[in-house]
């Protein structure tokens, strides 16, 4: 991470500290955020934005680059250990950093149960497969359980205590603040040593809040926003960002077709870097299957949701 904002050519004290104030703590934060978002928490003008702007990206590199340069720079990308090797294996070595990950899946799959999970193994060692950092937990349905992370972190020879409190957790209970919430990350991811930011789930308030066509599209559009805010991000401090999604029931569906689609329509589709879906399979167990990613093969894998957390599950499934 870079230094102050002081080191952005034309911020001096008065600046830096608007700019502050109103959340952009960081040159990368500064980096990202398009034009108007700053102006409008700021009250700063049109051409002093700009010029900002425009130096905060020549620090942080934001401008034409070749895929070689690119190549480089994914290589600092980290990736997080679900606990099973067969999940680590679907997505490439496990949930990385850079990028927005969406697990899908009907209501007691087991989604809730992979984040707390990741919760957990985000916190090892880059040694052992973790990110060696802190998890920021939003929580907007009241599904987050720290006795279930206390009994991961147990059974994983972790203490548990410390474990929690490594887990900046945050109960959301409208979609207005969990907006609030998001704005704040810019924030409070650097000051805390965050690498992993988990939302579960993404789209419930929203579709609690925002009723009937006539709101759809105002839905849509601040679902959007704040969806590429998190994109932006897990990309300008290289952390992970995972969301889980709720399926809906298409009752016209042709038989013998999934009758289960994503919510948040082609919004979602198009903002998260890979999308997972998750099913029930046979004897107790859960299938994870890729349907969308930029480089990983639509493919799945079976997994076991146990007292230790996520296991691989048995070869005969």
């Amino acid at each position: 991470m870079l230094e102050g904002l002081e080191t952005i050519e034309g911020v001096g004290d008065a600046t830096a500290s608007k700019l502050r104030r109103a959340g952009f703590t960081t040159v990368e934060a500064v980096a990202v955020t398009p034009l108007r978002e700053i102006m409008f928490k700021t009250g700063l003008g049109y051409e002093n934005v700009l010029k900002i702007t425009q130096e905060a990206r020549k620090l942080v590199h934001i401008g034409f680059t070749t895929a070689k340069e690119l190549w480089e720079r994914r290589k600092g990308m980290l990736r997080c250990s679900m606990g099973s090797q067969r999940l680590n294996e679907l997505l490439g070595g496990g949930i990385e950093t850079q990028a927005m990950t969406e697990m899908i899946g009907e209501y007691g799959v087991g989604k809730t149960q992979l984040c707390l999970m990741l919760s957990v193994t985000a916190q090892l060692p880059k040694s052992q497969k973790g990110f060696e950092g802190n998890v920021v937990y939003i929580d907007t349905e009241g599904t987050f359980s720290p006795e279930r992370v206390y009994n991961i972190a147990s059974a994983m020879g972790l203490d548990p205590e410390q474990t929690l409190n490594n887990i900046i957790l945050c109960r959301v209970y409208n979609s207005d603040h969990q907006c609030l919430i998001i704005d704040h990350l810019f924030k409070k991811c650097p000051e805390e040593n965050v690498k992993l930011v988990i939302v579960d789930s993404m789209v419930s308030h929203f579709r609690g809040e925002y009723l009937g066509r006539e709101s759809l599209a105002e839905r849509q559009q601040l679902l959007n926003q704040y969806l590429h805010k998190l994109l932006r991000l897990a990309e300008a401090y290289n952390l992970a960002v995972v969301i889980t999604n709720q399926v809906l029931a298409n009752p016209v569906q042709v038989y013998g077709g999934n009758p289960n689609r994503p919510a948040g329509g082609h919004i979602m589709a198009h903002a998260c870097t890979h999308r997972i879906y998750i099913t029930r399979g046979k004897k107790g167990t859960r299938k994870a299957r890729v349907i969308d990613s930029p480089y990983l093969p639509e493919s799945e894998a079976s997994f076991l949701i146990t007292a230790k957390g996520i296991e691989d599950a048995p070869d005969a499934d």
